[in-house]
């Protein structure tokens, strides 16, 4: 089996976005992938003008916002690093030795959500022997307004890019059970123990084109 990985847009967010931008993603995805009788709630962004759809199901959105927290406080301990979020849908599938059975995850599609977590700047106030320039409040906010912007139409890419994806690649995706909601997946976030070198090996692993290997 192939797995399919699509490597969203990098996006450029504050501490305080995180939430918001994830949970707009991660249920984008999930919703895209879903199958059967679901109940699509529009859901409207606080902090940009963006409506995205749940699936109305409440283990997916219990599942999606633990992981958000635990990727957050990750990021209270781990400034100022860029970081990767993947979505994975797998098959479940049984193997049978003669001593156990082995249950192994077959992952068929995976999604890389890049983040690059911005520290709050802090405008100056006043003038210092290093510094002539004082940054006026209302220029401060100004140009937060202006990332703000950039953000949301950032962000508008990466929903278009998931529905892109989503509609040219399908001949990937497996058949699914009667009464089956929605394809099993899991959220996968950094660790304390991540390294560049454990994350370029995980990358080869992923486009080796065997992603049982990962089960």
């Amino acid at each position: 089996m192939n797995c399919e990985v699509c490597q969203l847009k990098e996006l450029e967010v504050e501490s305080f976005e995180i939430r918001e931008v994830l949970r707009c993603i991660l249920h984008t995805i999930v919703f895209h992938r879903a199958l059967g009788l679901i109940r699509p709630k529009d859901i409207d962004l606080e902090l940009f003008e963006i409506t995205y759809v749940q699936c109305g199901e409440i283990e997916v959105e219990k599942k999606i916002d633990e992981k958000i927290e635990q990727f957050i406080n990750w990021i209270e301990k781990h400034p100022n690093k860029k970081s990767q979020i993947c979505l994975s849908f797998y098959e479940v599938k049984s193997k049978q030795p003669s001593w156990f059975t082995k249950i192994e995850r077959l992952y068929w599609e995976q999604w890389y959500i890049n983040l690059n977590v911005l520290q709050p700047t802090k405008p100056p106030v006043g003038k210092s022997h290093h510094s002539k320039l004082v940054m006026d409040p209302g220029e401060a906010s100004e140009e937060r307004s202006s990332r703000r912007t950039l953000l949301e139409q950032s962000l508008q890419e990466v929903l278009f890019q998931i529905i892109k994806f989503v509609n040219e690649k399908k001949d990937h995706v497996p058949p699914i059970n009667d009464g089956v909601i929605y394809y099993p997946f899991e959220i996968t976030i950094p660790s304390s123990s991540d390294s560049a070198f454990g994350m370029d090996m995980f990358k080869r692993i992923l486009h080796s084109g065997h992603p049982s290997m990962l089960g």
